[in-house]
């Protein structure tokens, strides 16, 4: 308990997706045998310790999927969208003044990647996931560094890389920690690595995928919030005709995701936050 309170308040700083994945396993394991003893200790139950703790550990299982749930279901009904469309942040290149952050600037800077656009994108009451987008001197790898804020006030930093080829081939690695959960185009080959938090292990991976696959990557033609608002229409499209979302006409009365899609979310809210691990994409 004591480990798990201390990590909660590393992580209020460092708001380390890893981190949280230790604490969420050393939250249930405290209160599955906390609360075993506790009945035994107390003779609540006249029960095997054993079975108490099966029990209790079910308990917590079942306690987190109905909060999945609920927030999943919160999410398809509230007008926060799934697929935000981004514009132009007037206020520049606005990377949060943390060492830990600047560190990966003048990273990109010392491999020659180059800023090109700053974006922002409205996630409801005002909050905004700020996006800083850089890209190599060839133009064939861009970077997307996403800035997410939390509700403690500390931001979690995340890449995603992205290559394209002549035929429209598109590979993306990230490492997100958020559920999609959703369906790419055929085109697009998806690696999402969540325990891969540098951004030089990223890159290499990144690398590593385009050479084992023989892709000759082309430079992109398309500025970054042209091609991340196509690439945002594209994603609401396909994923209404696969059934993952309702028809635009149905939400306001059912929600935007449909219950095959709530599905899927909810799993893959589990493997995330328990496993680091996403569903497969490609």
């Amino acid at each position: 308990m004591v480990l798990s309170l201390a990590l909660m308040q590393i992580n209020q700083r460092l708001a380390s997706p890893l981190l949280s994945i230790v604490d969420r396993w050393l939250r249930w394991i405290v209160f599955t045998f906390g609360a075993a003893q506790a009945c035994i200790q107390f003779q609540l139950i006249d029960r095997p310790y054993w079975v108490l703790a099966v029990v209790f550990c079910l308990v917590w299982f079942l306690g987190e999927t109905l909060f999945n749930w609920l927030r999943i279901h919160a999410l398809s009904v509230s007008p926060l969208p799934l697929f935000p469309r981004y514009v132009l942040n007037q206020g520049g290149d606005e990377w949060p003044i943390q060492p830990r952050l600047l560190k990966i600037r003048d990273w990109l800077r010392q491999q020659g990647f180059k800023q090109v656009q700053a974006l922002k994108a409205e996630v409801g009451g005002g909050i905004y996931l700020r996006v800083s987008v850089y890209q190599s001197a060839d133009a064939t790898v861009r970077v997307q560094v996403t800035f997410i804020p939390q509700s403690n006030g500390t931001i979690t930093v995340c890449q995603t890389l992205a290559s394209v080829t002549a035929d429209g081939t598109r590979y993306i690695t990230d490492n997100l920690y958020v559920p999609f959960a959703g369906f790419y185009p055929e085109n697009w080959f998806v690696e999402r690595t969540p325990w891969r938090r540098s951004l030089a292990r990223l890159l290499a991976r990144h690398q590593a995928r385009l050479a084992l696959a023989r892709a000759q990557p082309v430079p992109f033609t398309l500025d970054p919030l042209t091609d991340f608002n196509t690439s945002q229409a594209e994603l609401d499209r396909l994923n209404t005709e696969l059934g993952f979302l309702h028809p635009q006409p149905e939400r306001e009365d059912l929600g935007k995701i449909t219950h095959e899609g709530r599905y899927r979310v909810w799993k893959e809210f589990w493997m995330l936050n328990y496993l680091g691990r996403a569903m497969r994409y490609d």
